[in-house]
């Protein structure tokens, strides 16, 4: 046990020391377009904005802010601002925020040029709100955001009136570009507007709580019920992405309507909304992470976690199920392959959830095989990687990757925070 202890301390001193040793490459300055200091991920994401990757990056240095000096804390606190700062500054009049902003010579971010044209695409992720909250809670000071009311009000308008299908209660992604976990198969390649994801529904149910927590703390009344909507897609997620037979959520197909010719399909049509897409991927974890999954769910998603033909790993969690067909480790960006590989995200998300709910011996688990994860990574590398390999926690590539790999030491925190000892 005192072995263990031991390496469990030394993995997070070295993983501590490497990120404060290189915490300065990915805080950037302005360059072109992008007018205010950023976050980008590292690696080879140096340069660009992108809207989930700066909220993850924000929270975990938050979270270890005292490893910083003073003057350093305060340098990053000014690029977390930026980040939401560099969005809103780039987004449209119809309310549209690009999901990332890239470095290039073009006059204005590629997406945002494309938009214009008249292309239909996926917008900013639903973390916008969510960085805000989380910057003003670290800096017990919500006033600096009040000007953003109104971007925030039209970028929540954008999302209903192109992603939300009133019908079903749910947001569809329009296709399958940079929507978080690149290659999921309930999303990647299937028609546009056509899945309602439970990656998009779930942190869109946080993005919205997110907003109402907002105008609370600044005094705004506003016309919409953002928590009314908030507690609106809880039960469409419910009803429509829960599956009790499987104990797991799914995403669903919403292109689903009775499709009649001639004659034929006069009599009983199509009664039900959605179409469960039955593939078993780490995004269903994710109510747990927001807190609406019901105590009996989470009980049975636990035990999915802990399945060893399916998601558990002795390095977290595999981000798609072992035992489905689309299950690959090919090195590959452009898409990122999100087929079952480690990603520390993921495994954060669902050690949160865990944590959430009282599985605390769950989350200790997922914590110390993180930390065995990055651990090793540093020893035999001398760097951290984007994502790895569930068998044999080996790197699958891109070396010098920063961003939500610092979420371990937020888990190693929190469970202090508790009272849990990491060690067992």
């Amino acid at each position: 046990m005192d072995m263990e202890k031991n390496l469990f301390e030394e993995y997070e001193k070295n993983i501590r020391e490497y990120i404060c040793a290189n915490v300065e490459t990915v805080l950037k300055e302005p360059h072109a377009f992008i007018r205010y200091p950023f976050i980008d991920p590292g690696s080879v994401y140096d340069g660009n904005v992108w809207d989930w990757d700066t909220y993850w990056s924000v929270y975990g240095l938050l979270g270890m802010m005292d490893s910083f000096p003073e003057k350093l804390r305060k340098r990053i606190l000014v690029h977390a601002k930026g980040n939401v700062q560099n969005f809103f500054d780039h987004q449209l009049g119809d309310g549209y925020i690009p999901m990332m902003i890239e470095v290039a010579d073009w006059p204005e971010p590629y997406l945002n040029m494309r938009h214009k044209e008249g292309i239909l695409m996926n917008m900013h992720k639903p973390f916008l709100c969510a960085q805000i909250c989380l910057i003003s809670d670290y800096i017990d000071d919500y006033t600096w955001a009040k000007e953003y009311i109104e971007n925030l009000e039209l970028y929540f308008a954008y999302y209903r009136e192109t992603y939300y299908k009133a019908d079903k209660g749910l947001y569809v992604w329009c296709d399958d570009i940079m929507i978080g976990m690149d290659n999921d198969p309930a999303s990647f390649g299937r028609p546009k507007f056509s899945t309602a994801n439970i990656y998009l529904n779930s942190f869109m149910v946080h993005e919205l709580q997110c907003m109402q927590k907002l105008t609370e703390q600044l005094g705004v009344e506003l016309e919409v019920d953002y928590a009314g909507q908030s507690r609106e897609l809880i039960e469409s997620i419910q009803s429509e992405c829960w599956d009790e037979r499987d104990g797991f959520f799914y995403s669903v197909d919403v292109d689903v309507k009775t499709r009649k010719y001639d004659w034929f399909h006069q009599g009983l049509g199509v009664f039900w909304k959605t179409l469960p897409i039955k593939i078993r991927v780490w995004s269903g974890f994710i109510p747990m992470w927001c807190g609406f999954a019901k105590e009996e769910q989470t009980a049975r998603l636990v035990k999915h976690y802990h399945d060893q033909k399916t998601f558990y790993s002795d390095y977290g969690i595999a981000t798609l199920a072992k035992d489905e067909k689309m299950f690959s480790l090919e090195a590959t960006n452009n898409p990122s392959n999100w087929l079952g590989g480690i990603w520390l995200v993921a495994n954060y998300v669902v050690f949160k959830g865990m944590l959430n709910y009282g599985y605390r011996e769950a989350a200790r688990q997922i914590c110390q095989n993180s930390l065995t994860l990055l651990g090793r990574d540093l020893e035999e590398t001398g760097s951290l990687h984007e994502y790895y390999d569930p068998f044999t926690g080996k790197a699958v590539m891109n070396g010098g990757f920063i961003n939500w790999n610092i979420l371990v030491l937020n888990m190693i925190s929190e469970l202090r925070k508790e009272g849990i000892d990491i060690e067992g």
